[in-house]
């Protein structure tokens, strides 16, 4: 992708400017990257004499870089031509192993980036930590994560602020609150002061929703209750040994604790919010910058992927492949139980829930903004933030959303709103939903 010097911007900044100004047509035979640069350009600051003026006042690589923050100009290039040869195509992409990370698995099991010319090798991984410290380091090229992970790492929340950029939306709900057996008389959220409840990792959507139906249930979830991390995998182990009393996790562990005979759902996340993100897939937002080819290479095998997981038909085929000891290597009847929706909750009860988990790959920003909140709401974020700006920064719906459009999932409108346990949120108006909660620390 060539070079846009200030140079180049500068010609083309005379030449937009009509008579008001002189130059030519910037440089003869410019490539395509050179073009949209161009357009994108003349669109935002040839129109007037005040925008032309603003251009002039920061400088052209200046304007050029505060407009690469929020339009993808690398993967709009690969987007407007025909899928091109990955600039990188030996790949490296870290996975946690739970029900969450289907589309990458099936993305690899079905060949979906063989197609577009990427050699991915998968690698299991025992924890969000090492995920983020990988993905932060290069070691992964790519990344299985919590949705708000992204977000944390650009803000530099427990590690050094750098931009990543969250490509798609891998799984909407598909998450649990379990709780201990000797609770089922307990179901009263206002007999819970004193529990110890588990949730994967700090900035995942599992604490920030626990924290919200406790709240909304009157119970301070930082006074009243403790809430830990714990790796998925133990949180059966340590349900039943007396150590936890619940946890909110992904799947399989909740239907785990359910079959082993040491739990019960108390609720499937979908009650609270119902299409709420989970997991997502993310790279470095240089990565998708100077690998724009290798970053829709991705988006377009993921997407496949998850188009082929949401439908019903699909369900116990992919039961099925991610039981192997190379994914998840968990019993099928359990995964079965997860994905078809059809399930025993521990209480006596046989549920069918088709959307028990689902695979809506739209990475609204909307979506993020709802997460700056909770982490503002509990004193993560501790400055005044952006919200709208930052999510739009992370959450890359132009990146994919011509990809996903073709592969048939509709995208909403820009302003649609959500209602967490019967209370709409407008992403447009983050600061008064915030301050609606009589339980906060911001």
């Amino acid at each position: 992708m060539g070079e846009f010097t200030d140079d180049k911007l500068t010609d083309h900044h005379a030449h937009i400017c009509g008579s008001e100004c002189h130059g030519n047509h910037g440089p003869a035979g410019a490539d395509l990257g050179t073009v949209m640069r161009q357009s994108v350009m003349a669109t935002l600051f040839g129109a007037s004499r005040e925008r032309r003026a603003v251009l002039k006042l920061l400088g052209a690589s200046a304007a050029l870089s505060l407009v690469e923050q929020v339009i993808p100009l690398g993967a709009l290039e690969a987007m407007a031509q025909e899928a091109k040869a990955p600039e990188k195509a030996e790949l490296t992409i870290g996975f946690i192993p739970i029900s969450c990370s289907a589309p990458l698995l099936i993305a690899a099991q079905q060949g979906l980036f063989k197609q577009g010319g990427l050699d991915v090798e998968l690698v299991k991984t025992p924890g969000w930590g090492v995920i983020r410290d990988r993905l932060g380091k290069g070691d992964y090229d790519a990344a299985h994560v919590l949705s708000p992970m992204p977000l944390a790492m650009s803000l530099g929340l427990d590690v050094a602020p750098a931009a990543f950029d969250l490509g798609l939306i891998q799984n909407t709900n598909g998450q649990a609150l379990t709780l201990a057996n000797k609770h089922q008389a307990q179901r009263d959220p206002a007999a819970w002061k004193g529990f110890t409840f588990g949730v994967p990792f700090l900035h995942s959507m599992h604490n920030y929703l626990l924290r919200y139906y406790l709240a909304e249930k009157g119970i301070d979830p930082d006074r009243d209750v403790t809430i830990k991390a714990v790796p998925p995998p133990e949180m059966v182990a340590q349900l039943k040994g007396g150590v936890l009393d619940g946890f909110l996790s992904p799947e399989p562990f909740n239907q785990l604790a359910v079959q082993q005979g040491v739990g019960f759902i108390h609720l499937l996340t979908k009650e609270l919010w119902d299409g709420h993100p989970c997991c997502g897939f993310s790279v470095a937002h240089k990565f998708a910058e100077q690998a724009p080819n290798t970053y829709l290479a991705l988006l377009r095998a993921v997407i496949g992927a998850a188009g082929f997981a949401r439908k019903a038909e699909n369900r116990k085929a992919v039961a099925s492949h991610l039981a192997e000891p190379a994914y998840l290597n968990q019993p099928e009847e359990v995964l079965d139980a997860i994905f078809t929706g059809s399930f025993a909750d521990g209480l006596g009860n046989s549920r069918t829930e088709p959307n028990r988990i689902d695979f809506n790959p739209v990475p609204y920003p909307g979506m993020g903004v709802w997460m700056l909140t909770q982490m503002k709401r509990w004193g993560m974020v501790t400055k005044d933030v952006n919200y709208s700006q930052i999510a739009e920064q992370v959450f890359r719906l132009a990146d994919a959303e011509k990809l996903l459009k073709d592969a048939g999932f509709p995208i909403e409108s820009s302003d649609r709103k959500y209602v967490i346990m019967g209370k709409t949120f407008d992403p447009a108006s983050p600061g008064p939903y915030l301050s609606s909660f009589a339980i906060k620390r911001a």
